[in-house]
Parts: structure tokens; sequence; C-alpha cells
């Protein structure tokens, strides 16, 4: 049995964007197993059914969403379906907008893989989120999508991410609420922010994710999706309930975590 030890846990992640006091490492890792594996009761009753029973159901999207398996060939329905996972359901006929987005944007795609050229998203120069170095930037490439029309920014982000989630950064509301007061002059877009995050932090991400790494072997999160999923849980009042859920988990008794 691996067991993570206190230094592990201590590297704390300061995070503007997700509030004014750093995370400590125990409740960073306690949060995203609490996102992973945190299950909550639900009342469910069939139609043939007189009386309903209780269930337990996933508290957050990770089976929905992360842990889906990567599409492959040109985008298409399946990126939809994984985007309504972590997005919810489409009406129809935005399900067919979203569709029909996946097509015209799959050349900004591309371009952003390959101006990346096999680098990670925290480890583009600073230049590539700067409009100082526009145009054909990943930052340049980045806001064109963040700038469709609603509701397609965000599923096509997420469908996007799944397929390269070391490279294109989710977009939410309340994970642009919580960035856009930190953007500084010449920043190509609230994904600048992340990036900025990500940099400064680089030691304590290496070890929360290589810590996610080992206790969720079959479907891990880069560190691009564990900074999107701490401002998230931060923004929206979930963190301590995520890491409350965490500390409840087999994975955490497994890990036998200790420190703050």
């Amino acid at each position: 049995m691996s067991t993570l030890s206190a230094g592990d846990v201590r590297l704390a992640l300061d995070l503007p964007s997700a509030g004014p006091h750093p995370l400590t490492g125990r409740t960073a890792l306690a949060a995203v197993l609490g996102y992973a594996r945190g299950r909550r009761p639900l009342r469910y009753r069939s139609p043939n059914e007189r009386d309903g029973r209780w269930v337990q159901v996933p508290a957050f999207g990770y089976d929905r969403f992360d842990a889906r398996p990567v599409p492959t060939g040109p985008l298409g329905d399946d990126d939809v379906l994984v985007a309504e996972g972590l997005h919810g359901r489409l009406a129809p006929g935005d399900w067919a907008a979203v569709r029909r987005a996946l097509d015209e944007v799959q050349p900004t795609a591309d371009a952003l893989v390959d101006r990346a050229a096999g680098r990670t998203f925290w480890d583009l120069p600073d230049d590539e989120l700067s409009v100082l170095a526009e145009p054909r930037t990943v930052g340049a490439g980045l806001r064109t999508l963040a700038e469709l029309p609603q509701p397609q920014p965000r599923y096509v982000l997420a469908a996007l991410h799944h397929r390269r989630p070391d490279l294109v950064p989710l977009l939410t509301r309340a994970t642009w609420l919580q960035t856009v007061p930190h953007l500084r002059e010449g920043d190509s877009g609230v994904t600048a922010v992340a990036h900025r995050e990500l940099r400064a932090n680089a030691s304590a991400f290496a070890e929360l994710e290589r810590a996610v790494a080992e206790l969720l072997p079959a479907a891990p999160l880069t560190r691009l999706r564990l900074h999107d999923l701490l401002v998230w849980l931060s923004g929206t009042l979930r963190l301590p309930a995520a890491a409350a859920l965490g500390e409840r988990t087999e994975e955490w008794s497994r890990a036998g975590v200790t420190g703050p």
C-alpha cells in the first residue's frame, strides 16, 4: 500500500481566483477525491413502483465527464454527449447548434494543437496568453472559442478539453466570474489568469497531480483540470462539502493522508 506523506499534502496552493487564502494540500486533495468519488442520496421511484427508495448517486460530474472515454476522429456527436455530461442536457435546437459549432471550430482546434507543438498549457510561454504576441497564439484561439454564441462556448470547450485536458481550459460562468477580476493589461483572456496561477504554483500542482493519479489511476486529472475544479468548487461554495465527502472515501483511507 502506498502512503502519501505529510509533505505531499502540505504544499499550499495560492490561487487568488479561488479566494484570498491559500488552499492547503490536504484540503485540495480531499476536495478532488470528493468530486470524483462523493455520493449523495436521491429518492428514486420507477413508474411501476408504489413506493420509492433511497439510492446513492454521484454528487459531481467526474463519472459523467472526466472518466468518459475520449472520442476519436473528427469532432462529432460523441463530443456533444461528453460535454452534456458536464454541463447538462441541451434542448434540441441548442444541441444542433453546438454540433454545428464543433464542425466549424475544428480548424481552430487543430491550430491550437499545432501551435502548442506538444507543450502542455502550463508549459506555454507567457507570450502565448498575451495580446502583444497575437495573432495565431494559443490565447487568441481560446478567446475565439469563448466568443461563440451562447450556449456554445462552454460545451465546445468542454468537448475540446476532454480531447486535450492538458491544453484546453474549461469555461463556466462561475469560473469566469472568479477569474475576470484578476485580468491584467495585455492578457488575451481569462485563460491567462489560470496560466499564471498554474506556473506560480508549479511544484504544488505537480504534487497534487501525482497524488491524484496515484489514487485515481483509471481516470487521472491533469493539473489544468485540477485548477479549474478547485476554482469552481470555491466559487460555488461547494469546496467544504467536496472535501468532507473526500475524507470519507476509500481512497482517502488507503492513502493514509496526514498533515494540515
